[in-house]
């Protein structure tokens, strides 16, 4: 018996090149996507440019009325990656939500948005050590109308919360047991503060810092005092905020973490921290990267 070899139609040969040219590109593009990572600090210890990404998050990163980037995490990696090499740093101002996605497709080399270390996130990126640690809080209409004070109150009330698209106290709310039909998903916080003054939300959740900076541009919301702290399994949440690097830009990210290192908690460190609401109270305290990553 003979066997007869089986000679594919034209439309599927066209079909195999077709496949075989978009794996071939696939792979040419993740290989100069790891080429282009690999030369990141060497581009910055030769004095190149630098790129990084902002969420325009007060006070973590955002721009002034003068049209400038500043922030906790803008200020500090302009000393650091001076140290490294490089006062050349360019801005690229995103969504919070798109902070990770930018970050891996190459629209810049490093987060510095204050962005809070989590497992989830670390198996997507790599983060520095951490630069602050912080607690959370709600912003509220003037008066604070439904009496909120923490998440307990949204819980047990027929209220709306708002969540920044991307940020933590999504996960927050959920795991604390607030009903999903009660959160109200922002693409930044200046929408959520529209929110709140509209009445579409009753309250609007975020760190500390950023409602209580919040507070202070609009006579019409105020930070829900007192604050009742988020506990969560019966621990209180702290976020432990650093800065964010792609998955084989390793050696920057080992560099950047030896400078942080005699950094943190100097006096040039908390004077240049002190003006966005930071200080002695918001120090670390020895954590690490490690450790948070690990925290599942």
């Amino acid at each position: 018996m003979s066997i007869s070899p089986v000679i594919p139609s034209r439309t599927r040969c066209f079909a195999l090149f077709n496949a075989v040219v978009v794996v071939g590109i696939a792979c040419l593009s993740l290989l100069v996507a790891a080429t282009a990572a690999a030369d990141t600090l060497e581009r910055i210890r030769s004095g190149g440019a630098v790129t990084i990404g902002v969420a325009n998050e007060i006070p973590y990163g955002y721009l002034n009325e003068q049209g400038e980037v500043t922030g906790e995490a803008p200020e500090i990696a302009k000393v650091i990656l001076n140290q490294l090499g490089t006062n050349q740093i360019e801005v690229v101002i995103t969504e919070f939500g798109a902070l990770i996605p930018g970050l891996k497709a190459g629209r810049f080399d490093l987060i510095a948005a204050g962005m809070y270390i989590t497992p989830k996130r670390c198996r997507q990126i790599l983060f520095s050590d951490p630069t602050y640690a912080i607690g959370e809080g709600l912003l509220v209409p003037e008066g604070n109308p439904r009496a909120l004070h923490g998440y307990n109150d949204v819980k047990a009330q027929n209220v709306r919360l708002g969540v920044m698209a991307g940020a933590v106290e999504y996960g927050y709310a959920r795991e604390y047991g607030i009903a999903l039909r009660k959160l109200v998903t922002l693409p930044d916080y200046p929408s959520g503060v529209a929110a709140l003054k509209a009445g579409r939300i009753d309250a609007l959740a975020g760190t500390s810092l950023t409602m209580a900076q919040l507070a202070t541009k609009d006579p019409r919301v105020e930070l829900a005092q007192p604050f009742t702290p988020l506990q969560i399994k019966g621990k209180t949440i702290r976020g432990f905020g650093g800065f964010g690097f792609r998955k084989n830009d390793g050696d920057l990210r080992e560099a950047f973490n030896q400078q942080l290192t005699g950094f943190i908690g100097s006096a040039q460190h908390l004077s240049l921290i002190e003006p966005f609401g930071f200080g002695k109270h918001t120090l670390p305290e020895g954590a690490t990267a490690q450790q948070l990553c690990d925290a599942d």
